[in-house]
């Protein structure tokens, strides 16, 4: 007979389950192909995607262009609603404070060059050319 699992601190999940769970990742398969190139850290060191997860340990996470540095609160191996994947983790001062900095400067970085309207001219093209040339 088979025994249905409940969420307790003594079980072993593995780290993609844990991330899927936690809705850091949509599927479990994508969380296995961030875990295998590169875009997970558990404890400071890249691992394998069936690695056992235990309470107090930091999982660090790179979604597009954040950092997300999380210790992990609790062990969940189904995926539930948003407000129970947010109890799952606690976030570090330093992340929070690192994705501000960062979303800061990508909006003063679009702010301080913006986009033209139109396409260059033949002249503007010719001087872009010449300048690159140059280099």
């Amino acid at each position: 007979m088979k025994q249905s699992k409940n969420t307790s601190e003594s079980e072993n999940i593995r780290l993609d389950k844990w991330l899927w769970a936690a809705r850091f990742y949509k599927t479990r398969a994508i969380a296995k192909q961030m875990i295998d190139g590169g875009k997970v850290f558990y404890n400071g060191q890249r691992s394998k995607s069936g690695k056992f997860v235990s309470i107090g340990d930091t999982v660090r996470v790179r979604q597009g262009y954040d950092d997300k540095e999380v210790t992990i609160v609790a062990l969940a191996d189904k995926r539930r609603d948003a407000t129970f994947a947010q109890t799952l983790y606690e976030e570090t001062t330093d992340s929070v404070e690192s994705r501000e900095k960062t979303a800061l400067a990508r909006k003063q970085g679009l702010l301080f060059n913006p986009g033209t309207d139109t396409k260059p001219d033949k002249k503007q093209r010719r001087q872009i050319r010449q300048l690159k040339e140059r280099i």
